[in-house]
Parts: C-alpha cells; sequence; structure tokens
C-alpha cells in the first residue's frame, strides 16, 4: 500500500505563517529576476539607439523581445504570488480574530458562571430585613435620646412679665436680708480667737483670782 500511496508524512504540518513566508520568498527571488532582466533590456535598448538599420540590428531586437517576453511572463507570475500571500494574510487575521472571539466568549462564560455563584448565595430577603432591623433601632435609638433629653418640672414657656416679677421678688429679698445682718451685734463686740492661738483663754479663773 505504502508503494502505490507513498508512505504517511511524519514532518511537521505547514503552517499559514510559513506559507506566507515562502510565497514572499518566491516573490522576492522574482524581483531579483526582474531587476535582473530590466538591466539586460537597458543594455539593448542602449545598443540599438546607436545602431542603423540593418541584420545586426534586427537580431539585437529579436533577444530583446524575448527577454522582454521572460519580463512579462515574471511579472504575471509575481502578481500570482502577492495575490496568493493577500489571500493567506486575510485567511491568518480572521483566524486571529476568530480566536480572540472564542477567547473573549470563553472568558463571558467563566465570568457568568462565577457571577451566579456569587450572587446566588445571597438572599434578598436577608438583606431587606436587615434593613428594615436597622430602621427600627435607628428609631428606637432616637426615642431614648428624646426621653433622656426630655426636662423634668420646668416649664418650656416662659412669660416676661412673670419674669421680671420673679426678680423683682429676689431683689425685694435679698434687700430684707441685708437689713436683717446690719441689725446684728457689731462684729467687734463679739468676742473672737485670733487664728494663731491653739486654745482659747480661759476667763472663768481670772475673774476668780481677782475675786480674792
Amino acid at each position: 500500500m505504502n508503494r502505490l500511496f507513498g508512505a504517511k508524512s511524519t514532518g511537521p504540518k505547514p503552517t499559514l505563517d510559513g506559507a506566507i513566508s515562502n510565497v514572499d520568498n518566491r516573490v522576492s527571488s522574482i524581483d531579483v529576476k526582474l531587476a535582473s532582466i530590466n538591466a539586460e533590456l537597458s543594455t539593448y535598448q542602449a545598443k540599438l539607439s546607436k545602431m542603423r538599420d540593418g541584420p545586426g540590428k534586427n537580431a539585437i531586437k529579436q533577444k530583446a523581445l524575448k527577454v522582454l517576453q521572460r519580463r512579462k511572463m515574471y511579472e504575471g507570475q509575481r502578481e500570482q504570488l502577492e495575490q496568493q500571500s493577500w489571500n493567506m494574510q486575510q485567511a491568518g487575521m480572521m483566524t486571529d480574530n476568530l480566536k480572540n472571539v472564542m477567547t473573549t466568549v470563553d472568558v463571558m462564560k467563566q465570568t457568568n458562571k462565577s457571577l451566579k455563584q456569587q450572587y446566588g448565595k445571597i438572599d434578598i430577603d436577608k438583606i431587606e430585613r436587615m434593613q428594615d432591623e436597622m430602621a427600627d433601632l435607628m428609631d428606637i435609638g432616637n426615642d431614648i435620646q428624646e426621653s433622656i433629653s426630655r426636662s423634668y418640672d420646668v416649664p418650656e414657656d416662659v412669660d416676661e412679665a412673670e419674669l421680671d416679677a420673679e426678680l423683682e421678688a429676689l431683689g425685694d429679698e435679698m434687700e430684707f436680708e441685708g437689713l436683717g445682718q446690719s441689725e446684728a451685734t457689731p462684729s467687734f463686740m463679739v468676742d473672737e480667737v485670733p487664728q494663731f492661738i491653739d486654745e482659747a483663754p480661759n476667763t472663768g479663773d481670772k475673774v476668780q483670782e481677782a475675786a480674792r
């Protein structure tokens, strides 16, 4: 079987980049040949411009025509190879774009799966109940603050006339107390012990000695 169809190739499989590189190398080789042909045609053209009509000039024209035919053939091959290279480059760009799309799709799938797992663990009802409990606790805290800051037996509204009357009564009371203190015993008639004496003098013993 191997003799009829050939042995199975064990070498590396060709790649798109490798094929493009091979085609570009062939195009470069044709460019070298075209440059040589153009130089040869320039030589023939220079000779023909200096020669007179005759068999020699006709022979050079025949050579120039053959060279020109070869140049056209190489130019046709070059155009075909450039078109092949361009087509393969487009295929490569499409392949890269497809790979990028597939990578993006895979990432989106993984992200979607992860989000489902994460959000699946969250109970919205529990969050709403927690928010309600927090609101109730805030209301209770406000009630406690209002209760603590409440005043006891202090009228909130005070009449200015009543305030003036209270102040006038306090003034009269202070004047009355001042008069009462002025009618009391003068300070020089009150026995006062100096602060530097530890014990008060015993006046009873002095009176008894004087009586003797």
